[in-house]
């Protein structure tokens, strides 16, 4: 939902800022006073082109920010997180922000985050949707209409199951591919694994083995040093262990001698002396301890192992990892991978035949969750185009008519075909299952059904539009964090039909946020909020807020009294006495 919209030196609107109603939120003005401003806004923060000649007079840039909130598990937060942008460290918050420079390009910033253009695109996606005159071309494309109809079936599980399949099915298709047109280079590359393979195999690496043998080498290659130093330090430790026969007394004697002293210290209620010997009984514990281990390893000096038979591991081991290194980890883990590739890469005819037959299980599971999709699609593109017909005649397009048309691809075996029709399943699946799918509008009776977009006025397929999110949300049944905008939609209707109008955009606007710019007060009475925008002259510069002397825009949302002389406006152009009880009766009645 849109919490806020800021704008600052769009167009003429210095600065404005809006905050649209839980649900209906009406965009009121005269012809040219700027609302189209609040349209090129939202669009800019949904990551639409920039254009420098869209930044007010006199300033340097022109900045829009939307305050959107969200739910955790909107796909919009999804996105973002996807963009490296926590939503939650905003509470539930996602702050779409755009800068215009007069010159250079512009920036685009998602919570207090730089990010490209094509992340607020992705965001935006499922935070706003405009329905104007150029937005609506979208619903033309054979995929959006997809989207649509799948939205209206509610299908996501069948989807899901299709997708899964269809992804297996193109794996194995890309995996027979590879070995059915294996190059001489191909083989090339299966001779030079093998090889490898049985190289690295032959000298049998371990981890860390290197590392061993050089430090093993070291200690053979300075036995000398070591065992000298060793020795002198047991013999200042404990001689005794070095001559059995010696009477010189080492550390360790001294230290156990000073423990014997200390004891031999009697002092009624004084136990210092004590706890001195006891601390000279750890020191003495430690000193033990270094003794053994260091008496240990002139044991294992002892056996190192012959010097020459190292350097040759050594040498062997360094070989592999000159090769497939850079450590011996890294050798063996690209032996295993290698053994993988290897497999594929070998193409018998027996396992070739045994691919084969797994593609065609693949391909005919495919197939069957193409059908159940289709069913589906077909079931609900009957209900759909009668509900959105339904719609289209409260709305003032009676007559009018809308049919969604889904015709599955059939097979060479014929549509009910089981596995036996997979061999030419490339034919008829795709990624979006086994249908074409052509939502075709009759904007009159007699008229031939034709493809959207090239059927309807700019007016009409506002209100197609807002038929099809009418009957998707009444589907739905709850409500969705979705702003919908509408502007045109009100083109062409006016007297009841306008009223009627109203009352559908509020009705959307129970389960939706609803934005709606439009020029007939039996539309803008409906709304929970309503925002005036209009031009006046520029105010005199100031040393605070230099300006451009002209005209300037401003927004400004009306309540009360004001409401109803804005009402009154719109109803007659006037704020006569009868205008003005119109408008009050017009306001009481637009309440469901």
């Amino acid at each position: 939902m849109l919490e806020e919209l800021e704008i600052r030196d769009l167009g003429p609107i210095h600065h404005a800022r809006i905050a649209p109603a839980r649900g209906m939120t009406a965009i009121t003005g005269e012809t040219g006073a700027g609302k189209s401003m609040l349209l090129s806004a939202i669009r800019l923060i949904s990551g639409g082109p920039a254009q420098s000649r869209r930044v007010g007079p006199g300033a340097q840039e022109a900045w829009a920010q939307g305050v959107f909130a969200v739910a955790e598990d909107n796909p919009a937060v999804i996105q973002a997180k996807d963009a490296g942008v926590d939503a939650a460290a905003d509470e539930g918050e996602l702050y779409l922000s755009r800068t215009v420079p007069v010159a250079g390009r512009s920036r685009s910033v998602l919570s207090g985050h730089t990010v490209p253009r094509s992340v607020l695109q992705h965001v935006s996606e499922h935070l706003v949707t405009i329905h104007g005159q150029a937005d609506q071309l979208r619903i033309a494309s054979a995929s959006r209409q997809r989207e649509v109809l799948d939205a209206y079936a509610g299908d996501a599980a069948l989807l899901e199951a299709y997708g899964k399949a269809w992804n297996e099915l193109k794996a194995m298709d890309d995996r027979l591919d590879a070995l059915e047109h294996q190059q001489a280079d191909v083989r090339q590359r299966a001779d030079y694994l093998r090889e490898s393979i049985e190289r690295i195999n032959q000298v049998d690496p371990q981890p860390g083995e290197d590392e061993d043998l050089k430090a093993k080498r070291s200690r053979i290659e300075n036995a000398a040093s070591i065992q000298q130093g060793v020795n002198g330090a047991i013999a200042a430790l404990d001689a005794s262990q070095l001559d059995s026969d010696g009477d010189s007394n080492g550390a360790t004697d001294l230290v156990r001698h000073a423990a014997q002293s200390l004891r031999a210290i009697r002092v009624d209620g004084d136990d210092t002396y004590e706890k001195l010997a006891q601390r000279l009984d750890s020191i003495e514990a430690d000193l033990s301890d270094v003794v053994f281990t260091l008496s240990r390893q002139t044991d294992d000096d002892d056996d190192e192992g012959d010097l020459d038979a190292i350097n040759t591991r050594i040498h062997d081991l360094g070989e592999l990892t000159r090769r497939w290194g850079p450590g011996l980890a890294d050798v063996i883990a690209w032996r295993d991978k290698a053994a993988f590739e290897v497999e594929d890469l070998d193409a018998s005819p027996e396992k070739l035949e045994q691919l084969r037959t797994d593609r065609d299980h693949l391909a005919a599971k495919a197939l069957d969750a193409a059908r159940e999709l289709s069913a589906a699609r077909v079931k609900a593109a009957g209900e759909l185009g009668e509900r959105v017909t339904a719609e289209l005649a409260e709305l003032a397009m009676g007559g009018s008519q809308l049919e969604v048309r889904v015709v599955p691809r059939a097979t060479e075996s014929g549509p009910d075909a089981g596995a036996g029709a997979s061999a030419d399943v490339a034919r008829v699946l795709d990624a979006h299952g086994m249908d074409d799918i052509m939502f075709a509008f009759t904007p009159f009776p007699g008229s031939e059904p034709l493809p959207m977009g090239s059927s309807a006025s700019g007016g009409e397929l506002s209100r197609l539009m807002l038929a099809l999110e009418l009957t998707i949300a009444e589907r739905r049944g709850e409500a969705a964090d979705m702003t919908f905008i509408f502007d045109e939609v009100d083109a062409g209707v006016g007297g009841k039909a306008a009223a009627e109008l109203g009352r559908r955009l509020a009705k959307l606007a129970r389960s939706s946020q609803v934005l709606v710019v439009t020029h007939l007060a039996q539309v803008a009475s409906w709304a929970q909020e309503q925002y005036v925008v209009s031009k006046g002259p520029t105010a005199p510069d100031t040393p605070d807020e230099p300006g451009a002397a002209g005209v300037t825009t401003t927004v400004t949302r009306v309540d009360g009294e004001d409401r109803v002389r804005e009402i009154a406006r719109m109803l007659s152009g006037s704020e006569s006495g009868t205008s003005l009880d119109h408008a009050r009766e017009l306001l009481a009645a637009s309440v469901e």
